[in-house]
């Protein structure tokens, strides 16, 4: 196996020091090379975004490089449209990675599968040095075990029966041709101090810590040694991920000692708490006990009209802060201030109020041609309308400045803009073609004279649409509101529209004119 690549620094099988290597606590290279390194068994998951998102700009704050790496080891959970979904929900939120499957790189493959024989080597080679040794328990055996363990009412766990094999005993098994796992051998006395950016000093007895499974008997690493050879030879200098991976860091801490390889350093982000502050946030969507569901995946937000700089701003909220007061910002303000010192150990809730609120922000923030460009895939989904119809539509275009004063997601534009695509407009409750105080013979009267006027507007535009239907509610005898209220009903069917000149503009004189005429006879 000496094609395989060595550890930068190191032979390919030097010995180890007798001393264990220091924490990294205080190497802060720069740049920083980071890794986002999801196992492909699920869609990408609102909190995995944020781990993304927080190692992204780190790499970019350092000028470093950010990483993607496929932890697909664990076969029985694949998911077939996980990666597809992953690549796409961090290209949609702008998470372009450095490194990584579709991107290539000098560290690769990428992909934890492809890597096989590199975990195997390193796996024998802890054995040799006597840091790991061969486990032949059956699973009928460990079970056993862990069933006797409950029956004393000790905590269960792997006993060392197989560490403490004589080499008589291992050459037995070994003749046998008996499967094996390799476990890493945990010093049994001590205790095992690393540092966290984020929290500190953390110690872990090692009479607490398992002699893990480092390789299955099909050949197949755990994630504890995948991990942490794919980190050294990746040369990832921070690892920023989840804290619920804090209690793994003791055993990966063994593994670095046992390698005499330097440590990154550690930084394990605060947990997302479900909306109500009660537990972590769910692996599924949310439904609130007034029916209100929350999602939980990237790509159900995109579906549902937020924007990605919408959602970068929010996520970058949750665990951290630009200044403790500014809510809206950039990511490249962001990116700028962004430190692993900066971010909070305590968990969060999920605010998913504040989330609607800031999409809201950014459509308003938007180029009217730029909101008009990104309603169009929902429009043509919604209203089954051609994307090439929407983009060419001088009557949307003239509407999307109102539109955009009204809607916090880009799919709730629909029903503001549905009238334009519709050959008679749904009446769903005719009376509300008449106003307060007026009657029905007035509106029908209303009505007509406004086909009359609008069919011979000499010139077609929202200024002479207003000047002719004010000119027209005085002669009639009504006030605008009135008039203008009937009229709004009877050419969009809606008693709530973006304002009514522009909007009967839209609509354009012959459609206009022709709704006019047909909701006289629906006048109650």
């Amino acid at each position: 196996m000496t094609d395989l690549p060595a550890p930068p620094g190191h032979a390919w099988q030097q010995a180890p020091h007798s001393q264990p290597p220091r924490s990294g606590a205080n190497l802060m290279p720069t740049p920083a090379r980071v890794r986002f390194a999801p196992s492909p068994t699920g869609y990408l998951h609102i909190g995995s975004a944020r781990t993304a998102l927080f190692n992204w700009l780190y790499a970019r704050h350092t000028g470093g490089q950010f990483i993607l790496r496929i932890e697909d080891t664990d076969r029985t959970r694949l998911h077939p449209g996980s990666l597809a979904d992953m690549f796409a929900s961090l290209r949609w939120l702008g998470l372009q990675w450095d490194e990584g499957p579709e991107a290539d790189g000098a560290y690769g493959p990428y992909f934890q599968s492809e890597r096989l024989e590199l975990y195997r080597h390193w796996a024998d080679w802890l054995v040799e040095q006597g840091h790991a040794y061969r486990c032949y328990c059956t699973p009928a055996e460990l079970e056993q075990m862990r069933q006797e363990q409950m029956a004393r009412k000790e905590d269960p766990g792997y006993d060392r029966r197989c560490r403490h094999l004589t080499p008589a005993e291992r050459a037995s098994r070994e003749a046998a041709g008996l499967p094996y796992v390799i476990r890493l051998a945990v010093p049994q006395t001590g205790q095992v101090t690393f540092h966290d950016m984020i929290r500190g000093d953390i110690t872990f007895a090692n009479d607490k810590i398992q002699d893990a499974v480092l390789l299955k008997s099909d050949g197949w690493p755990t994630y504890h040694l995948a991990n942490v050879v794919d980190d050294r030879f990746m040369q990832i200098t921070h690892i920023m991920r989840g804290d619920e991976w804090l209690s793994s860091v003791p055993l990966h801490w063994h593994l670095y000692a046992a390698f005499d390889w330097e440590p990154p350093v550690w930084a394990h982000l605060p947990v997302i708490l479900n909306p109500n502050g009660q537990g972590k946030m769910s692996k599924r969507e949310i439904i609130r006990p007034d029916g209100t569901v929350i999602p939980v995946y990237i790509h159900s937000y995109r579906e549902q009209g937020y924007l990605p700089e919408a959602m970068l701003n929010f996520l970058c909220g949750i665990g951290w802060a630009l200044d403790g007061s500014t809510e809206i910002y950039d990511l490249e303000t962001a990116l700028t201030a962004f430190d692993l010192s900066s971010i909070q150990a305590s968990p969060g809730a999920f605010p998913a109020e504040k989330l609607i609120w800031m999409n809201g922000v950014y459509i308003r923030q938007l180029a009217p041609d730029d909101l008009h460009a990104r309603l169009v895939p929902f429009l043509s989904r919604q209203l089954s309308v051609p994307e090439e119809a929407l983009r060419a539509d001088h009557g949307l275009r003239l509407l999307i400045p109102f539109v955009q004063e009204r809607i916090k997601t880009l799919t709730e534009a629909a029903e503001f803009v549905d009238y334009l695509y519709v050959d008679v407009v749904p009446m769903a409750d005719p009376a509300e073609l008449v106003p307060a105080k007026t009657t029905g013979a007035q509106v029908r009267t209303g009505l007509e004279r406004t086909a009359t006027v609008l069919e011979a507007l000499p010139v077609w535009s929202e200024a002479a649409i207003e000047e002719a239907l004010r000119g027209l509610a005085d002669e009639l005898g009504l006030k605008p509101g009135q008039l203008f209220s009937a009229i709004r009903v009877a050419v969009t069917g809606k008693k709530v529209a973006p304002p009514l000149f522009v909007t009967v503009e839209a609509i354009g004189r012959e459609r206009a004119v022709a709704r006019l005429r047909q909701a006289i006879p629906l006048v109650p």
